[in-house]
């Protein structure tokens, strides 16, 4: 008899794994519904039970590219309170997942009426050990909202499966800002007798920014080659190395994260490099110029081929490079990896490029230039602040808990990868 019993189980698992969609008037579990804005197009869709009684809410592509469907629920919400969106979702055949597999909250009024623009929460790139994906957001309940419609969606995947699990939207204390104090030197060396002076007099200015409690400092584009007359190779030096160790130094002295560029050598290649010193002074991190002008191409310089970003004690950050600035895809994709905020070591360059590339992925960009104009652009590509021709350092103070909603577009950054070109090496 148990095994008869297991034997239905398993076909009771697999008949609401495979079952029709379930129509919008029928509430599959937990208050959860099914929904397809047209049959023709409708995943097939499910409820999977584990023993201790959680539930997954499953879809499936039903062999169509253009299946689209969704789980959804409603929940009583109060305005002016802060909630937290939790879920977790495990999927299989989804070519592009960030496109094809969304969470989003639609905030109803008393008459069921949409309040401002639906909220996306985000999606974070790397899984959690059981190989689930987190999507995860913090959100004020606007006004004259009395409930939160939750979506769990499925698109555009014809084979794709999604096992969506750890549901659910509850009420916490108003979070505290995420305040950071950021620095961008405006410094040119000039007829210097070496690297290591440049690096003496950007070291002053690090202290300077220290002494205003600066919680990152930005430096610019190969800051030991600027003003000697010696050519990259001259320069060239591992990483970590001479250079990372003495700025490592300083970022200790002033307990402030670093970012410098300098030119790297591995074996017989050299890169133009950017470093992040954490604030205990160890190298946390470097990213290799992935678009090299003809001038680095014709003097040696091997182009890098990776977008890391990096977790800091305030958020996360991605950096690019000068003539990276000229092309979308490098900020693209320090973005889809979740940076909020990427920081340019740069020589001479475009603004007006910086201003779209801080607007188009909704970041804050932070330059720090010779023939650029050192300044932090926000995330309508205004610079908040920006240097004089003089010598001199530049600072802004900002929340990264603090959202720009767009007029007719509301969150437009957790927007971007829903909406725009597929990234088909997402995973």
């Amino acid at each position: 008899m148990g095994g008869f019993m297991r034997s239905l189980l398993v076909i009771f698992a697999i008949f609401q794994l495979f079952s029709a969609a379930i129509m919008a008037d029928e509430p599959a579990v937990d208050g959860w519904k099914f929904y397809a804005i047209r049959d023709e197009i409708a995943p097939k869709s499910g409820v999977a039970f584990e023993k201790s009684g959680a539930y997954r809410l499953t879809l499936c592509g039903n062999g169509n590219e253009s299946v689209d469907g969704r789980w959804f629920k409603r929940v009583a919400v109060s305005e002016g309170k802060y909630v937290v969106f939790n879920a977790r979702y495990k999927a299989a055949n989804v070519e592009t997942p960030t496109r094809s597999i969304l969470a989003s909250i639609v905030w109803l009024d008393e008459k069921g009426n949409p309040v401002e623009q639906a909220e996306f929460p985000f999606t974070f790139p790397t899984p959690d050990a059981d190989r689930c994906k987190r999507v995860t957001a913090v959100y004020q309940i606007p006004a004259k909202a009395t409930e939160a419609e939750l979506r769990l969606r499925l698109r555009w995947s014809a084979n794709g499966e999604v096992q969506w699990r750890d549901i659910e939207l509850k009420e916490i204390p108003p979070p505290a800002p995420r305040q950071v104090k950021i620095a961008s030197i405006n410094h040119r060396p000039r007829n210097s007798k070496s690297p290591q002076t440049n690096l003496q007099q950007f070291a002053k200015l690090i202290d300077a920014a220290g002494a205003q409690k600066a919680d990152i400092v930005c430096l610019p584009e190969g800051i030991t080659v600027c003003g000697t007359r010696l050519t990259y190779a001259d320069v060239a030096e591992p990483i970590p190395g001479p250079s990372t160790e003495f700025l490592g130094q300083c970022a200790a002295k002033n307990q402030a994260w670093i970012v410098a560029g300098l030119y790297e050598r591995e074996g017989k290649s050299i890169y133009n490099t950017s470093v992040l010193l954490a604030r205990d002074g160890k190298l946390a991190g470097k990213y290799r110029k992935v678009c090299l002008p003809r001038e680095e191409i014709d003097g040696g310089i091997t182009p890098g081929h990776e977008y890391p970003v990096f977790d800091t004690d305030f958020g996360r950050i991605g950096m690019m490079i000068c003539w990276d600035i000229s092309y979308p895809e490098v900020a693209r994709e320090l973005s889809a990896r979740g940076a909020e905020m990427i920081f340019m070591p740069i020589w001479g360059g475009n603004e007006t490029l910086a201003k779209a590339r801080a607007i188009e992925n909704q970041i804050y960009l932070i330059a720090s230039g010779y023939d650029f104009r050192t300044a932090i652009y926000d995330k309508a590509g205004e610079a908040i602040a920006k240097s004089p021709d003089s010598t001199n350092i530049i600072y802004a103070d900002i929340d990264l808990n603090q959202r720009l909603l767009w007029p007719w577009l509301g969150d437009w950054r957790s927007r971007i990868w829903l909406e725009g070109p597929a990234r088909h090496d997402d995973h």
